[in-house]
């Protein structure tokens, strides 16, 4: 393979936490040049959902970048979407970006809903060593959704991306996004100039236009100076596997009959492979089932649920080979950065709420008029298809898969999909913040096919994107002091499980909270997951439950009243984060 030294390739696909973001820090590989970067990131995704962390779902091409590159066993995100997206960007916790839950404004800090000003974005920090700067896909780091210039300071294009294609919220329709935008416009499926494809499908539409921006960076550097490429960073954010349930028929038709036996037989044959790859040990337990296959009513419906989501997963994976495909052709793919993870784990949500329509609305959606060609999708649960027909939100009376469906797949197969551990989304037990994390990088990264099993959490990305790329995390931007990183550089990690120069991690989220120290773990759940707390300084409720993740990672072993001290060590530290980061909000 020719390739071409001035645009090397860094794919991302999410993890990580970051450092202070030193030139000097140990490279793993010959290469001098500052690879290109791609960051992947899927929605919803249980730990044990990709085929090369123990998953009957076919994903070969994400298969292919593990065993042509690395795997981490213990990164975490932060249990939830908007926080999870925030962290990932900045390099900083969820509060300290003003997104310490979703997009909701609270008044506080930590909770405005928006990006502050005193963080920086990945694509922002790059831009000053030279990268041009992508993202496709979901943004959901703000709460200004109008289309008004003043309104969009927090949109991809003022948060240092120089092009734009996607959602700027969150779930909705694969069939018609809610939200759909190309830079700082919102557009629909039907009148975007650019792209029209035979049957427009999101998650296709998401990886289609990551590589016509790959195309397209090539062809303007070639105008430009085709001896001095520029790099480029790009995010590409799926919202694959989000509910609602939808995915082309084509490629459910390839699961079909697969889920027929139920939950458990996947959990077991999961847990088996898993134990193989040595992404867990032997002699750990898997999590209680939360159902019995032969005691639930509408079988076929349920099974049809998760051949669909295997679908949704299985052409995600599809996209990211087109990528990969792109990135090949070019000859940029030998040094390229690939990192993959999953905003939160798998989603226990029964969609129900989303269903309640007042009579004005019901009318509305009975009328089975047709949307037009500019009418813009501004519901996340739409009362109708673009056609005019109404949907259908959780109902065993319509299968998942077409654009008159929208479901989830609930606690049942969330429990699979989060094999082997316990809780789901929204939690900080393992179920809710455990991800793979898949690093390909062949110029830079020599070991293949191994597992590193070293600790490392999201706010590590952005250092790791800086330390590759050679750039200086800043200290201003546009006139604005800004939070010191957080995270530390995985690099030293690509080269050697070793150690980072970093004892502890933290989580919190709805608030439930959790924190690792070595192989200890404390957490706690919430009883009635407040969001923001209601006093200033108040702990959140819940008792705090203490594992040693070395000989049980499923947090089956509760050792709290065994080792009082260190509950109180670690109760103190993690109290000692929270008011640090303003997770819980200090006196005004």
């Amino acid at each position: 393979m020719n390739l071409n030294p001035k645009l090397l390739t860094a794919i991302i696909l999410l993890g990580g936490t970051i450092c202070s973001c030193n030139k000097n820090t140990q490279k793993t590989g010959s290469t001098s040049q500052p690879p290109n970067i791609i960051l992947i990131m899927a929605d919803d995704m249980g730990y044990s959902d990709i085929g090369c962390y123990g998953s009957e779902i076919r994903t070969p091409v994400l298969d292919g970048l593990a065993t042509n590159g690395l795997r981490l066993s213990q990164f975490y995100n932060t249990a939830r979407c908007c926080p999870t997206r925030a962290s990932l960007l900045t390099g900083l916790f969820p509060a300290q970006t003003g997104i310490g839950m979703m997009t909701d404004d609270n008044g506080l800090p930590g909770y405005r809903g928006d990006l502050n000003q005193q963080c920086v974005t990945i694509a922002e920090v790059l831009k000053t060593a030279g990268y041009a700067t992508y993202m496709s896909g979901k943004w959901h780091v703000t709460n200004h959704f109008e289309e008004v210039d003043s309104l969009q300071h927090n949109w991809p294009r003022q948060r240092g991306f120089d092009k734009f294609y996607g959602t700027i919220i969150g779930a909705g329709s694969f069939w018609d996004p809610f939200r759909l935008a190309r830079d700082n416009t919102y557009i629909t499926p039907e009148n975007d100039p650019d792209y029209q494809p035979n049957q427009y499908y999101y998650t296709d539409a998401i990886s289609d236009n990551a590589v016509r921006y790959i195309d397209q960076h090539q062809q303007e550097a070639k105008k430009e100076d085709p001896n001095a490429a520029p790099p480029f960073f790009m995010y590409v954010a799926y919202t694959a596997a989000h509910w609602p349930l939808h995915a082309p028929e084509e490629e459910i038709a390839a699961y079909k009959g697969q889920y027929d036996a139920g939950f458990e037989p996947i959990r077991q044959k999961r847990f088996a492979r898993l134990k193989e790859e040595g992404l867990i040990q032997e002699d750990w337990k898997m999590s209680e089932a939360v159902a019995r296959w032969d005691t639930m009513p509408d079988q076929a419906w349920h099974a049809r649920n998760m051949e669909t989501y295997a679908a949704m997963v299985t052409r995600m994976d599809k996209g990211i080979g087109k990528i990969v495909d792109a990135l090949r052709e070019r000859g940029e793919l030998d040094n390229t950065l690939i990192l993959f993870l999953q905003d939160n784990g798998a989603c226990a949500e029964e969609v129900y709420w989303l269903g309640k329509m007042d009579d004005d609305e019901a009318v509305i959606a009975q009328n089975r008029v047709p949307m037009g060609k500019d009418e813009l999708q501004l519901r996340m649960a739409p009362l109708k298809t673009r056609s005019g027909v109404p949907l259908i939100v959780q109902s065993t009376a319509v299968m998942a898969g077409p654009d008159s469906s929208y479901h989830g797949y609930g606690p049942t197969w969330a429990n699979v999909s989060n094999t082997p551990f316990r809780k789901f989304k929204h939690w900080t037990h393992e179920g809710g913040i455990a991800t793979p994390l898949i690093v390909h990088w062949p110029a830079a990264v020599k070991a293949q096919g191994q597992l590193r099993h070293q600790p490392g959490q999201l706010v590590d990305i952005m250092a790791t994107c800086v330390d590759a790329a050679g750039a200086t995390y800043p200290t201003r931007h546009k006139n604005n002091d800004i939070t010191p990183a957080e995270g530390v550089s995985l690099l030293p990690v690509f080269a050697k499980d070793g150690t980072l120069k970093r004892e502890t991690l933290f989580f919190e989220h709805e608030g439930n909270r959790a924190i690792r120290k070595g192989n200890w773990k404390l957490v706690s759940k919430a009883h009635n997951r407040p969001g923001v707390y209601s006093k200033i300084n108040q702990i959140p409720e819940g008792e705090w439950e203490l594992f040693d993740l070395a000989k049980d990672r499923t947090e089956m072993n509760d050792l709290a009243r065994q080792h009082p001290a260190m509950v109180k060590e670690l109760s103190s530290t993690w109290q000692q984060w929270a008011a640090r980061t303003q997770t819980i909000p200090k006196p005004q």
